[in-house]
């Protein structure tokens, strides 16, 4: 079995202490391997789902949700419990971060299954399809004839390969642009830039007149270099992103988006308009929520707790996320994370698990979810429930990133690799490099080019 395989193979990395995932580079036109096993191992669930009752079927959904967005998964999985026809028992069981989940998960299918239903972060999501260890949401969704319409199409093409939408989008959000009302205003600007030029245009206005400690408290986050890589429409990755086949080098420094990105950072930073504030997406936010910053960029899903820690301090303002350069037509890609189906090959439990991710993905839980967390709603109807229009009505700021997304279009869904959370990684190791000790930002797109594509060859070679 392939499932075996990957096993044995997860296990020797274990032994060496390098986990990185272990898998065929597959779910792809060129590799359809993972693709047959998946559909062989799959099809009597996706052609008898209807037939195969859950009648007090118990589930484990694994979840990376911590704080109120945890209090949110919790009450919707009461809800269903208590609501669902079919006494179908889900059993929510908080993992840890994103990384911890994902490492779990591979310590567990070395031995058995530990979940039937687990969140994946975004970057992930290729390891996911490679693993072999899923049953694609598409099969659930053609087995019932669902109407994938339903959800948002800029946000179900981040997880769809090959007309194939593999796992199903929960809790999305995009990056905005956090600006202080208050010190624009004292500075006299009334057009929000929308580019990192124009932000270093406003710099001293917003240092002089608008009583502003910094121009832009900008955290380095491997995230953000992505987002900015799909506001110029460049790929990050070579083969399609790494979507018509697996990824076998980046492609940023080769297109020029790298340096065209890193350049208009570096000027931000020698200028004195973007200080070096940490790593990490919420490496900017305590500087402008505490009034010293007059921008950030942050998660949309950042909002409320922007607004908390503001707490009518100044009035907070959205923007798009900016261009790297003023002519760039590109849009933004999603982050955060979605539901990913396991094959434990047994029916019963499979059908449950569609009943629940259905629930969660209804109109009335996405516009609970939003509410609670700030998160998308993925689903398009949720924009009709009260509760949605509501928390609309309170938090107008929102409303940006709603027209951001469909703004966007799927061409801007981002890259799939492997590798991702290591690459992530190296990105903010060397612009902090960059930011530091002033390297070139031609030769800090070639370091990471170099690091970033030896470990994508060493996954390629492992997985073979």
């Amino acid at each position: 079995m392939k499932r075996n395989a990957i096993a044995a193979c997860m296990a020797l990395m274990v032994a060496a202490g390098s986990v990185t995932g272990c898998s065929s580079q597959t779910g792809t036109k060129e590799n359809d391997t993972t693709a047959q096993d998946t559909a062989a191992g799959t099809e009597a669930v996706k052609s008898s789902a209807a037939e195969n009752k859950a009648d007090g079927v118990t589930i484990t959904f694994w979840h990376s949700m911590g704080g109120v967005n945890g209090e949110a998964i919790n009450t919707l999985v009461e809800q269903f419990n208590k609501e669902n026809t079919d006494k179908i028992t889900v059993e929510a069981q908080y993992q840890g971060s994103y990384d911890d989940a994902i490492n779990k998960l591979k310590s567990a299918q070395i031995g058995s299954m530990g979940a039937d239903l687990v969140q994946i972060y975004d970057i992930g999501t290729r390891f996911m399809i490679d693993s072999g260890w899923v049953v694609p949401m598409q099969d659930l969704i053609d087995g019932e004839g669902w109407d994938l319409s339903q959800v948002e199409p800029n946000i179900a093409a981040y997880y769809t390969v090959d007309d194939v939408l593999y796992s199903m989008p929960f809790n999305s959000s995009t990056p905005i642009l956090y600006y202080n009302k208050d010190m624009f205003e004292k500075a006299g600007i009334t057009e929000i830039p929308d580019s990192l030029p124009k932000i270093a245009a406003v710099g001293d206005g917003l240092l002089e007149k608008g009583g502003a400690g910094e121009v832009i408290s900008l955290g380095i986050y491997g995230w953000f270099f992505e987002q900015f890589t799909s506001k110029q429409g460049a790929d990050y990755a070579d083969n399609g992103n790494g979507r018509t086949a697996a990824a076998t080098a980046v492609d940023f420094d080769k297109n020029g988006a790298g340096v065209k990105t890193l350049t208009a950072w570096k000027a931000l930073a020698d200028q004195g308009y973007a200080p070096n504030v940490g790593r990490g997406g919420d490496a900017g936010l305590a500087d402008f929520s505490a009034g010293k910053a007059a921008m950030t960029l942050g998660s949309t899903a950042s909002l409320k707790q922007i607004l908390n820690d503001v707490n009518g301090k100044f009035e907070v303002g959205t923007a798009y996320f900016p261009k790297v350069s003023d002519e760039d037509q590109g849009g933004v890609s999603i982050g955060g994370g979605s539901l990913w189906a396991l094959n434990n090959e047994d029916p019963a439990r499979q059908n449950a698990v569609w009943q629940f991710v259905k629930f969660l993905v209804s109109p009335a839980s996405q516009a609970y979810w939003n509410s609670q967390t700030g998160y998308f709603p993925v689903t398009v109807a949720a924009h009709e429930e009260t509760v949605f229009q509501e928390n609309i009505a309170k938090y107008p700021q929102f409303e940006t990133a709603i027209d951001q997304l469909h703004d966007s279009t799927p061409q801007s869904a981002g890259a799939l690799l492997s590798i991702f959370p290591e690459a992530r990684q190296i990105v903010e190791t060397e612009i902090e490099n960059m930011l530091n000790n002033g390297t070139s930002p031609e030769d800090t797109v070639a370091k990471m080019a170099d690091s970033i594509n030896k470990s994508i060859e060493d996954y390629n070679l492992l997985n073979e």
